[in-house]
Protein backbone atom coordinates (compact mmCIF):
# COMPACT_ATOMS: atom_id res chain seq x y z
CA UNK A 1 0.00 0.00 0.00
CA UNK A 2 1.40 3.49 -0.64
CA UNK A 3 0.85 5.89 2.39
CA UNK A 4 0.37 9.17 0.84
CA UNK A 5 -2.81 8.82 -0.90
CA UNK A 6 -5.88 7.32 0.99
CA UNK A 7 -8.83 6.71 -0.77
CA UNK A 8 -11.74 9.29 1.16
CA UNK A 9 -14.32 7.71 -0.30
CA UNK A 10 -14.42 4.53 2.11
CA UNK A 11 -14.85 4.90 5.44
CA UNK A 12 -11.89 3.19 6.93
CA UNK A 13 -9.21 5.58 8.62
CA UNK A 14 -10.34 5.96 11.84
CA UNK A 15 -8.19 4.57 13.65
CA UNK A 16 -9.26 3.47 17.34
CA UNK A 17 -7.36 1.85 20.36
CA UNK A 18 -6.57 -1.83 19.62
CA UNK A 19 -6.51 -4.90 22.54
CA UNK A 20 -5.49 -7.66 21.24
CA UNK A 21 -7.63 -8.53 18.05
CA UNK A 22 -10.51 -5.32 18.88
CA UNK A 23 -10.02 -1.84 18.08
CA UNK A 24 -12.84 0.79 19.42
CA UNK A 25 -12.85 3.76 18.08
CA UNK A 26 -15.38 6.77 18.35
CA UNK A 27 -16.24 10.18 15.99
CA UNK A 28 -18.26 13.20 16.81
CA UNK A 29 -19.31 15.62 14.43
CA UNK A 30 -20.77 18.89 15.67
CA UNK A 31 -21.84 21.60 13.68
CA UNK A 32 -24.00 25.53 13.37
CA UNK A 33 -24.98 26.00 10.07
CA UNK A 34 -26.98 29.07 8.78
CA UNK A 35 -28.77 29.71 5.72
CA UNK A 36 -28.87 33.56 4.66
CA UNK A 37 -32.50 32.49 2.95
CA UNK A 38 -33.15 31.46 6.31
CA UNK A 39 -35.66 28.41 5.24
CA UNK A 40 -38.86 28.77 7.45
CA UNK A 41 -38.41 24.76 7.67
CA UNK A 42 -35.41 25.07 9.34
CA UNK A 43 -34.16 22.81 6.64
CA UNK A 44 -30.91 24.51 4.61
CA UNK A 45 -32.00 22.98 0.63
CA UNK A 46 -28.94 20.48 -0.44
CA UNK A 47 -26.96 20.66 2.14
CA UNK A 48 -28.66 17.42 3.39
CA UNK A 49 -26.42 15.50 5.99
CA UNK A 50 -26.02 19.23 7.90
CA UNK A 51 -28.68 20.98 7.07
CA UNK A 52 -30.37 22.09 10.21
CA UNK A 53 -30.46 26.31 10.11
CA UNK A 54 -29.79 28.02 12.94
CA UNK A 55 -29.33 24.94 15.06
CA UNK A 56 -26.19 23.63 17.39
CA UNK A 57 -26.09 19.91 15.93
CA UNK A 58 -24.37 16.82 15.66
CA UNK A 59 -24.07 15.76 12.27
CA UNK A 60 -22.84 12.11 12.79
CA UNK A 61 -21.70 10.75 16.29
CA UNK A 62 -20.61 6.80 16.38
CA UNK A 63 -19.11 3.95 18.31
CA UNK A 64 -16.08 1.96 15.35
CA UNK A 65 -15.87 -1.90 17.05
CA UNK A 66 -13.72 -4.02 14.97
CA UNK A 67 -12.01 -7.62 15.44
CA UNK A 68 -9.80 -8.70 12.84
CA UNK A 69 -7.22 -11.78 12.79
CA UNK A 70 -5.84 -13.39 9.26
CA UNK A 71 -8.52 -15.35 8.61
CA UNK A 72 -12.08 -13.47 9.79
CA UNK A 73 -12.75 -10.11 10.03
CA UNK A 74 -16.37 -7.82 11.60
CA UNK A 75 -17.56 -4.68 11.86
CA UNK A 76 -20.18 -2.98 14.05
CA UNK A 77 -20.59 1.36 14.00
CA UNK A 78 -24.16 2.17 15.37
CA UNK A 79 -24.59 6.14 15.06
CA UNK A 80 -26.72 9.06 15.54
CA UNK A 81 -26.93 12.66 14.23
CA UNK A 82 -28.21 14.45 11.32
CA UNK A 83 -26.65 12.37 8.78
CA UNK A 84 -28.54 9.53 10.11
CA UNK A 85 -32.02 10.85 9.85
CA UNK A 86 -31.24 11.99 6.37
CA UNK A 87 -29.70 9.12 4.78
CA UNK A 88 -31.82 6.61 6.73
CA UNK A 89 -35.68 7.67 6.37
CA UNK A 90 -36.39 4.69 4.71
CA UNK A 91 -34.85 2.12 6.82
CA UNK A 92 -37.14 0.41 9.41
CA UNK A 93 -36.51 0.29 13.05
CA UNK A 94 -32.91 -0.04 14.61
CA UNK A 95 -31.96 0.00 10.48
CA UNK A 96 -32.00 3.66 11.44
CA UNK A 97 -29.12 4.03 13.32
CA UNK A 98 -26.31 1.50 11.79
CA UNK A 99 -23.79 3.18 9.78
CA UNK A 100 -22.14 -0.23 9.10
CA UNK A 101 -22.23 -3.19 10.15
CA UNK A 102 -20.34 -6.44 8.26
CA UNK A 103 -18.48 -9.96 8.18
CA UNK A 104 -15.88 -10.89 6.02
CA UNK A 105 -13.52 -14.21 5.29
CA UNK A 106 -10.67 -14.39 4.21
CA UNK A 107 -11.04 -16.49 0.91
CA UNK A 108 -7.42 -16.61 -0.30
CA UNK A 109 -4.79 -15.81 2.39
CA UNK A 110 -1.85 -15.48 -0.26
CA UNK A 111 -3.12 -13.13 -2.72
CA UNK A 112 -5.45 -11.26 0.01
CA UNK A 113 -9.08 -12.20 -1.53
CA UNK A 114 -11.72 -11.18 1.06
CA UNK A 115 -15.60 -11.49 1.04
CA UNK A 116 -17.50 -9.26 2.91
CA UNK A 117 -21.47 -9.26 3.73
CA UNK A 118 -23.68 -6.76 5.88
CA UNK A 119 -24.20 -3.08 5.74
CA UNK A 120 -20.78 -2.02 4.27
CA UNK A 121 -19.93 1.11 2.79
CA UNK A 122 -20.09 2.62 -0.56
CA UNK A 123 -17.34 3.24 -3.34
CA UNK A 124 -19.04 5.90 -5.16
CA UNK A 125 -17.41 9.18 -5.16
CA UNK A 126 -14.38 10.47 -3.16
CA UNK A 127 -16.97 11.57 0.35
CA UNK A 128 -18.09 9.17 2.58
CA UNK A 129 -19.42 10.10 5.61
CA UNK A 130 -16.87 10.91 7.32
CA UNK A 131 -15.95 14.54 7.30
CA UNK A 132 -12.18 15.01 8.06
CA UNK A 133 -11.32 12.97 5.60
CA UNK A 134 -12.54 15.67 2.93
CA UNK A 135 -10.87 19.36 1.99
CA UNK A 136 -14.21 20.81 3.03
CA UNK A 137 -16.86 20.45 5.73
CA UNK A 138 -20.09 20.17 3.64
CA UNK A 139 -20.36 17.30 1.35
CA UNK A 140 -20.27 17.81 -2.47
CA UNK A 141 -23.15 17.93 -4.59
CA UNK A 142 -22.23 14.93 -6.33
CA UNK A 143 -21.82 12.98 -2.47
CA UNK A 144 -25.04 13.65 -1.04
CA UNK A 145 -26.45 12.30 -4.18
CA UNK A 146 -25.19 8.98 -4.26
CA UNK A 147 -25.62 6.29 -1.97
CA UNK A 148 -23.44 6.51 1.41
CA UNK A 149 -23.76 3.12 2.46
CA UNK A 150 -25.22 -0.08 0.74
CA UNK A 151 -26.26 -3.41 1.93
CA UNK A 152 -24.82 -6.79 -0.07
CA UNK A 153 -21.58 -8.75 -0.16
CA UNK A 154 -18.80 -7.21 -1.67
CA UNK A 155 -15.53 -9.09 -2.97
CA UNK A 156 -11.73 -7.61 -3.07
CA UNK A 157 -9.09 -8.71 -5.20
CA UNK A 158 -5.72 -7.30 -5.72
CA UNK A 159 -4.38 -7.52 -8.98
CA UNK A 160 -1.12 -6.40 -8.93
CA UNK A 161 0.54 -3.98 -6.38
CA UNK A 162 -1.13 -0.92 -8.28
CA UNK A 163 -4.79 -2.40 -9.06
CA UNK A 164 -7.53 -3.31 -6.99
CA UNK A 165 -10.83 -4.76 -7.84
CA UNK A 166 -13.95 -4.84 -5.76
CA UNK A 167 -17.49 -6.19 -7.15
CA UNK A 168 -20.65 -6.09 -5.08
CA UNK A 169 -24.08 -7.66 -5.29
CA UNK A 170 -26.24 -5.54 -3.40
CA UNK A 171 -30.30 -4.90 -2.24
CA UNK A 172 -30.42 -1.89 -4.05
CA UNK A 173 -29.24 1.60 -4.05
CA UNK A 174 -28.72 2.77 -0.79
CA UNK A 175 -30.90 0.82 1.09
CA UNK A 176 -30.59 -1.65 4.10
CA UNK A 177 -34.10 -3.58 3.42
CA UNK A 178 -34.53 -4.37 -0.29
CA UNK A 179 -37.17 -2.37 -1.64
CA UNK A 180 -38.04 -4.75 -4.26
CA UNK A 181 -37.32 -8.58 -5.63
CA UNK A 182 -34.26 -7.58 -7.76
CA UNK A 183 -30.87 -7.16 -6.64
CA UNK A 184 -27.86 -4.82 -8.34
CA UNK A 185 -24.28 -4.96 -9.01
CA UNK A 186 -21.54 -2.57 -8.76
CA UNK A 187 -18.10 -2.80 -9.29
CA UNK A 188 -14.86 -0.48 -7.88
CA UNK A 189 -11.47 -0.32 -9.33
CA UNK A 190 -8.68 1.25 -7.64
CA UNK A 191 -5.64 2.41 -9.80
CA UNK A 192 -2.40 3.57 -8.03
CA UNK A 193 0.28 4.54 -10.19
CA UNK A 194 2.49 6.24 -7.54
CA UNK A 195 2.06 7.25 -3.84
CA UNK A 196 0.70 10.81 -5.01
CA UNK A 197 -2.01 9.75 -7.45
CA UNK A 198 -5.35 7.64 -6.86
CA UNK A 199 -7.84 7.06 -9.49
CA UNK A 200 -11.06 5.09 -9.07
CA UNK A 201 -13.80 3.98 -11.22
CA UNK A 202 -16.92 2.67 -9.93
CA UNK A 203 -20.58 1.41 -11.87
CA UNK A 204 -24.20 0.82 -10.93
CA UNK A 205 -26.48 -1.68 -12.63
CA UNK A 206 -30.36 -1.68 -10.30
CA UNK A 207 -33.45 -2.26 -11.20
CA UNK A 208 -34.78 0.57 -8.82
CA UNK A 209 -38.67 0.58 -8.52
CA UNK A 210 -40.30 0.89 -5.15
CA UNK A 211 -43.58 2.09 -3.63
CA UNK A 212 -42.39 5.42 -4.52
CA UNK A 213 -41.68 5.46 -7.75
CA UNK A 214 -43.10 2.51 -9.03
CA UNK A 215 -42.67 3.39 -12.48
CA UNK A 216 -38.81 3.06 -12.67
CA UNK A 217 -37.08 0.08 -13.90
CA UNK A 218 -32.97 -0.30 -14.45
CA UNK A 219 -30.50 2.40 -13.38
CA UNK A 220 -27.15 3.04 -14.90
CA UNK A 221 -24.20 4.94 -13.60
CA UNK A 222 -20.83 5.74 -13.60
CA UNK A 223 -18.32 8.05 -11.71
CA UNK A 224 -14.59 8.23 -11.54
CA UNK A 225 -12.89 10.61 -9.56
CA UNK A 226 -9.15 11.37 -9.49
CA UNK A 227 -6.93 11.96 -6.01
CA UNK A 228 -3.40 13.82 -6.31
CA UNK A 229 -1.41 15.19 -3.82
CA UNK A 230 1.47 16.26 -6.18
CA UNK A 231 3.94 18.06 -3.29
CA UNK A 232 3.29 18.07 0.52
CA UNK A 233 1.06 21.54 0.59
CA UNK A 234 -1.18 21.07 -2.30
CA UNK A 235 -3.73 18.29 -2.98
CA UNK A 236 -6.85 18.04 -5.72
CA UNK A 237 -9.51 16.23 -6.09
CA UNK A 238 -11.82 15.53 -8.96
CA UNK A 239 -15.08 13.97 -9.69
CA UNK A 240 -17.70 13.12 -12.82
CA UNK A 241 -20.12 10.99 -12.92
CA UNK A 242 -23.53 10.54 -14.61
CA UNK A 243 -26.52 8.30 -14.50
CA UNK A 244 -29.54 7.32 -16.40
CA UNK A 245 -32.87 6.16 -15.10
CA UNK A 246 -35.36 4.17 -17.26
CA UNK A 247 -39.06 4.80 -16.73
CA UNK A 248 -41.76 2.88 -18.14
CA UNK A 249 -43.81 5.10 -20.84
CA UNK A 250 -41.55 7.89 -20.39
CA UNK A 251 -38.50 8.53 -22.03
CA UNK A 252 -34.84 7.76 -20.06
CA UNK A 253 -34.28 10.46 -17.37
CA UNK A 254 -30.31 11.18 -17.39
CA UNK A 255 -28.19 13.44 -14.78
CA UNK A 256 -24.42 14.15 -14.32
CA UNK A 257 -22.20 16.41 -12.48
CA UNK A 258 -18.58 17.22 -12.30
CA UNK A 259 -16.98 18.97 -9.32
CA UNK A 260 -13.01 20.09 -8.69
CA UNK A 261 -11.38 20.37 -5.15
CA UNK A 262 -8.19 22.04 -4.06
CA UNK A 263 -6.78 22.39 -0.68
CA UNK A 264 -3.74 24.41 -0.05
CA UNK A 265 -1.65 23.64 3.63
CA UNK A 266 0.27 26.72 4.49
CA UNK A 267 1.50 25.04 8.20
CA UNK A 268 0.89 22.01 10.47
CA UNK A 269 -2.44 22.98 12.01
CA UNK A 270 -3.79 25.56 9.17
CA UNK A 271 -5.35 24.92 5.54
CA UNK A 272 -7.70 26.38 3.17
CA UNK A 273 -10.00 24.61 0.65
CA UNK A 274 -11.92 25.56 -2.16
CA UNK A 275 -14.33 23.21 -4.28
CA UNK A 276 -16.07 23.85 -8.33
CA UNK A 277 -19.17 22.10 -9.12
CA UNK A 278 -22.37 22.14 -11.07
CA UNK A 279 -25.03 19.34 -11.36
CA UNK A 280 -27.87 18.94 -13.68
CA UNK A 281 -30.77 16.81 -13.15
CA UNK A 282 -33.79 17.61 -15.18
CA UNK A 283 -35.76 15.23 -14.48
CA UNK A 284 -35.69 15.50 -11.01
CA UNK A 285 -34.43 12.11 -10.46
CA UNK A 286 -32.01 12.14 -7.41
CA UNK A 287 -32.97 15.68 -6.22
CA UNK A 288 -36.28 16.44 -5.98
CA UNK A 289 -37.03 20.16 -6.33
CA UNK A 290 -40.25 21.01 -4.31
CA UNK A 291 -40.80 24.59 -6.22
CA UNK A 292 -43.19 23.20 -8.59
CA UNK A 293 -40.76 20.18 -10.03
CA UNK A 294 -38.48 22.63 -12.06
CA UNK A 295 -35.56 21.48 -13.81
CA UNK A 296 -32.58 21.21 -11.24
CA UNK A 297 -29.29 23.13 -12.92
CA UNK A 298 -27.19 23.52 -9.67
CA UNK A 299 -23.58 25.71 -9.40
CA UNK A 300 -21.98 25.57 -5.87
CA UNK A 301 -18.84 27.24 -5.19
CA UNK A 302 -17.36 26.81 -1.59
CA UNK A 303 -14.23 27.98 0.63
CA UNK A 304 -13.36 26.07 3.84
CA UNK A 305 -10.85 27.18 6.47
CA UNK A 306 -9.25 23.99 8.91
CA UNK A 307 -7.53 24.28 11.92
CA UNK A 308 -6.03 21.06 13.16
CA UNK A 309 -6.14 20.80 17.02
CA UNK A 310 -4.01 17.81 18.76
CA UNK A 311 -3.99 15.07 16.46
CA UNK A 312 -7.89 14.06 16.91
CA UNK A 313 -9.53 17.30 16.53
CA UNK A 314 -10.43 19.92 13.56
CA UNK A 315 -12.06 22.88 13.64
CA UNK A 316 -13.51 24.63 10.41
CA UNK A 317 -15.60 27.58 8.73
CA UNK A 318 -17.29 26.67 5.78
CA UNK A 319 -18.79 29.15 3.73
CA UNK A 320 -20.77 28.04 0.31
CA UNK A 321 -22.82 30.02 -2.20
CA UNK A 322 -25.53 28.11 -4.47
CA UNK A 323 -26.69 29.05 -7.71
CA UNK A 324 -29.41 28.03 -10.18
CA UNK A 325 -30.87 28.31 -13.26
CA UNK A 326 -33.87 28.04 -12.13
CA UNK A 327 -35.82 29.18 -8.78
CA UNK A 328 -34.63 26.70 -6.26
CA UNK A 329 -34.47 28.35 -3.45
CA UNK A 330 -37.25 29.84 -0.84
CA UNK A 331 -36.09 32.52 1.17
CA UNK A 332 -37.94 34.16 4.29
CA UNK A 333 -40.39 36.53 2.52
CA UNK A 334 -41.82 33.26 0.99
CA UNK A 335 -40.45 34.13 -2.44
CA UNK A 336 -38.44 31.90 -4.50
CA UNK A 337 -35.18 32.92 -5.73
CA UNK A 338 -31.90 31.25 -7.71
CA UNK A 339 -29.39 31.56 -5.21
CA UNK A 340 -28.16 30.70 -1.21
CA UNK A 341 -25.67 31.51 0.86
CA UNK A 342 -24.61 28.96 3.78
CA UNK A 343 -22.22 29.09 6.38
CA UNK A 344 -21.02 26.53 8.82
CA UNK A 345 -18.98 25.91 11.50
CA UNK A 346 -17.66 22.30 12.56
CA UNK A 347 -15.97 20.44 15.31
CA UNK A 348 -15.01 17.22 15.01
CA UNK A 349 -12.81 14.82 17.42
CA UNK A 350 -11.93 10.84 16.83
CA UNK A 351 -10.20 8.49 18.30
Amino acid sequence: MFGQVSNTGLMDTLGGEKIKNVTIGGYIDSYFSYGFNKPTNGVIPHLVSSANHNDFSINLAYLDLRYTDSKVRARFVPGIGTYMNANYSIEKGLFKNIVEASVGICLSKRRNIWLESGIIGSPFTNESAISKDHFMYTRSLSAEYVPYYLTGVKVRIPLSAKWNLYTYLLNGWQQITDQNSGKSVATQLEYRPNESHLINWNTYVGDERNTLTPDYRMRYFSDIYWIASPSKRFSFISCVYGGIQAITKQKEAFWWQANLSGKWKFSEKHSIAGRLEYFQDPKNILITNPIAMQKVSLFSTGLCYSIAFEEHALIRIDARQFLSENALFTNQMSSNTKNGFVLTGNITVWF
